[in-house]
């Protein structure tokens, strides 16, 4: 492959861009309806999906990460398969099960924690339900999304804890904050494990993670860094255990995530890389869903028919398409 490929320019991207709308089976991070841009290249299809808050800066990198997809290909993969969590959204317990369900063989579950108008007693209830689901021998993870103070994450996860947790997903929002939180968990005797999301992929600098020894492991997702390549780069310059993740994306988003985890020199932990079953609809119609808790390493390819039946209305594509002009100027 080519070291310097030729890159597409802004009319290029817009010519042959698709955006469609695809329902959500359950509420995920207060959205019903996933919206995405999708753009075929010589090397197969990008997808272009930044949450409509973001900026054009920070929408910029997701865009990098598209044009990198079909534009430059991926490197070289080091195995055929990348074993998967499921993902469990901030649902009442007894919606639990079914979510569960839909990964079939997943011994790894993540659970949404620390929800806007929830409380901990909500958190303690759906994590409990996953570990009945599971069983002694499963693994969970609560993600809070940076939703707690230190004092918060303190006492949540001392309550949690019972439950064996394997790591904290961004207990708090700032890294100082989580730097402050594995000192008052290492004093207070709680062993629970930092895992750093955010202050990972919408910082401007990820690696004071590492300077401030603010986690124990770094979650990275292809998308929000830019690429393979730059998701690469930083999990080598961190030098912590990281867990691929992705950015609730259709399975052509997911393909990227599954690129990055198949080219990792080292992957100890299941990657957030089925939620492709959290979407009532894709736009492959061979979806990147996991079977016996693992999703195979391949190539995907966006389906006509499926393209049509969730594109979105004339102002919405052109507003994706000022999202791209926008976003394609900081590159």
């Amino acid at each position: 492959m080519s070291a310097t490929p030729t890159l597409p320019t802004t009319a290029q991207l817009l010519s042959g861009m698709r955006v469609v709308a695809i329902p959500m089976r359950v509420r995920f991070r207060g959205i019903t309806t996933r919206e995405v841009a999708l753009f075929e290249g010589p090397l197969g299809w990008g997808e272009f999906g930044p949450f409509t808050e973001y900026a054009p800066a920070e929408a910029s990198r997701w865009l990098a990460a598209a044009i990198e997809a079909a534009w430059q290909g991926w490197p070289t993969s080091l195995r055929s398969t990348v074993p998967v969590n499921a993902t469990v959204p901030a649902v009442a317990p007894d919606e639990v099960a079914a979510i569960l369900g839909r990964f079939p063989g997943a011994r790894t579950v993540k659970v949404k924690v620390a929800e806007q108008g929830q409380r901990l007693a909500d958190d303690l209830e759906r994590v409990a339900a996953v570990r009945d689901w599971l069983g002694s021998t499963g693994v969970i993870r609560v993600d809070a999304n940076g939703g707690w103070t230190v004092a918060e994450a303190s006492e949540a996860l001392r309550r949690l804890r019972g439950y064996a947790l394997d790591y904290a997903e961004q207990p708090c929002a700032s890294v100082e904050e989580l730097a402050e939180l594995r000192v008052s968990l290492a004093r207070s005797g709680v062993d629970v494990r930092i895992a750093a999301d955010e202050s990972i992929r919408k910082a401007d600098d990820p690696l004071r993670v590492r300077d401030l020894e603010a986690a124990d492991v770094i979650v990275v997702k292809v998308a929000p860094l830019g690429g393979v390549r730059a998701a690469l780069r930083i999990v080598e310059e961190c030098g912590l255990p990281a867990v691929v993740s992705s950015a609730l994306d259709t399975s052509v988003g997911i393909s990227g995530g599954v690129a990055l985890a198949a080219a990792l020199p080292e992957l100890s932990f299941a990657c957030g890389l089925g939620t492709v079953a959290l979407l009532d609809g894709d736009v492959v119609e061979n979806s990147l869903l996991p079977e016996h808790g693992q999703l195979p390493v391949r190539t995907v390819t966006a389906d006509p028919n499926l393209l049509d039946r969730f594109a979105v209305s004339s102002d919405r594509h052109d507003w994706w398409a000022e999202r791209v002009r926008l976003s394609a100027a900081y590159l």
